[in-house]
């Protein structure tokens, strides 16, 4: 037995991505690990982690770097906690706020939360992107990464913003006339950002996100629209309980539902419904897709939009319609 942590298996060199599941016990990943060539006998492994205390400690619902050259004790310690850092795949959903990243980050035990949000709103790191702003929101790039365990947050921050600038870049040197479509709106590329942050909030299928920009890009250039020029989206409101809940006291205790109430307060920075314009900066850390949605918008003559079911809207281009939209969406 204490010979058998130093053979590795025989599996394949290459490194691959093994997740733990959320319900998984230390049979059912024996037995994963040897399918996957991790490990020569699911049953001694089980075993060997049993005695060294480490069955249960599972990394439930984590995503780990293998190879099929490890030694026992090697995968044990990728698989459980307690035995020392290891490397980890975690997957950034578009649209996370970086609130959300933070906490799928600490789960990965990548870094602390805290730490995470501190990184993304110092000083030096914003420096990475030229543009003004209180945090690089907007700007950690939804992608999937692999992290080493207990990595400084400071440093997952640079690398997320770093691959943002690269795929943007690469985009727009394909696209080189994209950001004409807002010429008339003499918008920044940190305009761009912020719009198709909300765009993403409120987007939640890909077919619809040209036309759902394409409606707030008509709010933003109508005379008709009432009230003039606001994006009217919920999302906002709710990020800006979030971001600033000290500025605005219809945001305390908040926890997720909007109400009247903050609808109407118009200390919240971040309230379109109450503000002119676009939001003080992004909501959200859009996808590339989305990017080019509002860089390529539909053309349409919608103003309106609202939920249908099955994660759908109907868009509307007058508020007649829209609110017959909306009583057909309540069963009226």
């Amino acid at each position: 037995m204490l010979s058998y942590p130093n053979r590795p298996a025989n599996g394949p060199r290459r490194s691959f991505a093994f997740s733990v599941r959320a319900s998984a016990d230390i049979q059912s990943v024996s037995r994963s690990l040897a399918h996957a060539g991790a490990v020569e006998s699911p049953w001694l492994w089980a075993v060997y982690m049993r005695v060294i205390g480490a069955d249960q400690r599972l990394r439930r619902g984590a995503t780990v770097m293998l190879t099929g050259r490890l030694t026992p004790r090697d995968v044990a310690q990728r698989v459980a906690h307690g035995l020392g850092p290891t490397w980890v795949r975690v997957t950034i959903p578009e649209g996370s706020t970086m609130f959300d990243i933070a906490e799928r980050l600490a789960q990965h035990r990548v870094c602390p939360e805290d730490e995470f949000v501190a990184a993304a709103r110092s000083a030096e790191l914003l420096t990475l992107v030229d543009a003004p702003r209180v945090s690089l929101e907007g700007y950690l790039f939804p992608d999937t990464y692999e992290f080493r365990e207990d990595t400084p947050a400071a440093l997952v921050v640079e690398r997320m913003v770093r691959n943002w600038k690269r795929r943007l870049d690469e985009w727009l040197s394909n696209h080189p006339q994209a950001l004409t479509s807002v010429a008339d709106l003499e918008w920044s590329l940190h305009d761009v950002v912020t719009l198709a942050s909300v765009v993403e909030k409120e987007a939640a299928v890909r077919e619809e996100r040209a036309t759902i920009a394409g409606v707030f890009l008509n709010r933003l250039r109508s005379d008709s629209f009432l009230p003039r020029h606001r994006l009217q989206a919920d999302p906002t409101v709710s990020y800006g309980c979030r971001a600033e809940p000290a500025q605005a006291a219809s945001c305390a205790n908040f926890a997720g539902t909007i109400t009247r109430a903050m609808l109407d307060d118009d200390r919240n920075r971040y309230n379109t419904y109450r503000h002119a314009g676009l939001p003080p900066g992004p909501i959200s850390n859009p996808g590339l897709s989305t990017m080019q949605s509002v860089l390529m918008p539909a053309k349409h003559d919608y103003l309106y939009f609202v939920a249908r079911g099955n994660r759908r809207h109907t868009f509307s281009a007058d508020l007649r319609n829209h609110n017959r939209a909306v009583r057909k969406m309540r069963g009226r």
